[in-house]
This record gives structure tokens, sequence and C-alpha cells, in this order.
């Protein structure tokens, strides 16, 4: 008998440690995992390979590896990751994952046909969830819902909602274009932290006091850094591939941020890996590209989106890779 109940404490044990894996919490505005405090040290991450237009894996051992070295916690994603082995080689690294759902994504997890939700059901017990997250910069895109952005935010918060009923242990988020109004906040009454995708040349940080101003809910950078073309001088920074003016601008974004670590949650910079399929032939790295709200990109007011990975597409290290490994190993 006394054997029979060691027995059964062991399997309430065991079963205890089940439910408590992977506990995120919001506990004094700082995201709580199991226990400790935990900075977002993130990366976005849209590993799509030359020639293609399509995001594949098939680089995430080397890929992870790399991201270990840089100090990076966690990596933010576009649209979720269907595919249990690399979620589990994403956890076995010590990395976490921001998982976005889109609003209409042809059916793939979206929002729009409420297939998020299957999405959620599926991995929610997983350890690499860090949070879910609704969207990206859509205020930004009115005209993905009728030319009225109230059918997003509507949209947002319902599915904030119903995430939050059937997941318990992982605070739902959203990333949107800079600090959003006072509407989209009512709105959006069921996000429990706030992401903001920001390019404010090399310093950031004023956002965190407006937005003290405005809301007493967590905040973390969804996007901001630099790219590493020029598309005129600038000061001692030259026109064309210059990889010294991404360092530099990812230098002063993450020492001014870091320096108010203590309040807000973390920040993501844009992104890991060049994406040669934005701007024209996905064979070849093209000038240009265009994102909304962008004219604060350093230190030329254009985002050439080609440019802007950490490491280049066959995955040699920019500058701006050491200037990313020194602080985020701090």
């Amino acid at each position: 008998m006394k054997k029979l109940i060691v027995f059964i404490s062991l399997i309430f044990a065991l079963l205890a440690q089940t439910v408590d894996v992977n506990k995120v919490e919001i506990e004094n505005n700082k995201l709580n995992v199991n226990g400790s405090e935990y900075f977002i040290k993130g990366i976005c991450y849209d590993p799509v390979p030359i020639g293609k237009t399509k995001r594949n894996f098939s680089t995430i051992d080397k890929d992870l590896l790399l991201m270990q070295e840089a100090g990076i916690n966690t990596i933010r994603v576009y649209s979720p990751i269907d595919d249990l082995a690399i979620l589990n080689k994403i956890n076995e690294a010590g990395i976490k994952v921001i998982t976005s759902f889109g609003y209409n994504q042809n059916g793939y997890y979206d929002i729009l046909n409420g297939t998020y939700i299957d999405y959620i059901n599926k991995y929610k017990d997983h350890n690499a969830i860090l949070l879910w997250e609704l969207g990206n910069e859509y205020n930004y895109h009115p005209e993905w819902f009728n030319m009225n952005i109230d059918n997003w935010y509507l949209a947002m918060n319902n599915a904030a909602k119903k995430i939050k009923q059937i997941d318990k242990n992982h605070p739902v988020s959203t990333a949107h274009g800079e600090i959003p109004n006072k509407k989209a906040r009512e709105m959006g009454s069921n996000i429990d932290m706030w992401g903001i995708n920001i390019y404010r040349w090399d310093d950031p940080t004023p956002a965190i006091e407006e937005w003290e101003k405005v809301s007493d809910l967590p905040l973390y950078f969804s996007e901001t850094g630099s790219d590493s073309y020029m598309t005129k001088d600038y000061n001692e920074f030259k026109k064309g591939i210059n990889e010294d003016a991404q360092a530099a601008a990812n230098h002063n974004i993450i020492k001014n941020v870091f320096k108010m670590k203590d309040k807000l949650t973390g920040l993501v910079i844009f992104q890991f890996v060049d994406g040669l399929w934005k701007a024209g032939n996905p064979e070849k790295q093209d000038i240009g590209g265009w994102a909304p709200n962008s004219i604060g990109v350093p230190y030329d007011g254009s985002p050439n989106e080609e440019f802007w990975g950490i490491v280049d597409i066959n995955r040699n290290k920019k500058k701006t890779f050491e200037v990313i490994k020194k602080f985020f190993n701090n």
C-alpha cells in the first residue's frame, strides 16, 4: 500500500510539472516564463531561399546555431510554423517563438477563416511558444478591410478573446505600426500586451514614454532596426551597400533600448536573413522596395527591402551580427 501511495504521488508530481511547463504570464508589466522574468532579445525570421518566394526551413540547423551565437532568445514569424520537428529544434536550441496569425492567409491558420484556433489547440502546450500575435501593422492597410480599419480591430479583439478562452498559458499580443491611437486601444481591449513596429532613426525609445502616457499595458518593439544599403550619402556613410551604416544604426538602437529595459518587455530586430524575393528577381539582390511609414529608417530614410538581414542569403555574417552578439549576450 505504501508503495502504491508513493507511485501515485509521483504521478501527480509529474502531472503538476507538465501543467507548469511553459507558463507565460505578465507580472508587473514584464513577461514571466515559468517563474523567471523574460526579456525578448528577438529576431524576425522568414527564411526564404534564393530563387524562391516562399519560406522553408532547410537551413534551420545552421540558422539556430547562428542565433544561439548571437544571443537571440526569441524568433518572430509572420505565419505559424506547422511542423513539430522544426518547433522541437527551436525549443532544443533554447529559443522561443512569437507566432503571428494573419487575417486572410487563404485559410492557413488565419483569423478570417477561424483556422487559427486549430493551430492553437494543436501547439498550445509546446514549450517553444512564447506569445500569440495577431496581425502585422495592419493599421497601415485599411484597403484590406473595406477601407475601414475598425473591421480589423473588431476581428483582432474577437480573436484575442477566443484564444484566451482556450489557452490560459500564453498572452495575446498584436504588432501595430507605431503607437496605437485611442480607438485602437479601446477596440483591442482583449490584447494583453502591444507590440509596435517602430522606425525612428536610431533611437526609438521616446515611444516608451509616449506609451506610458496612454496605457499601462506591457510594450515590446516587435520590429526595429536598419538595412545595409544606403540610397544616398549620409555623413560618413556612403551610398551603396554599407554594412557599417547598418551596424552603427543597430548599435545605437539596441544601446538606447537597453538603457530602458525596465520599461518594456523586449525588442525584435528586423531581420535574420536578407529577403531576395521582396523587391525584384528572387535570384539576385535588388535595390528597392517600400514599406508604409518607413521614412524613419536610418540613415537614408529608405527601406531597401532585400538588405535587412543580419546575415546574407548564404548565412555570411554582416557587421551588425557582431553588434547584436555583443549586446544580446550581456
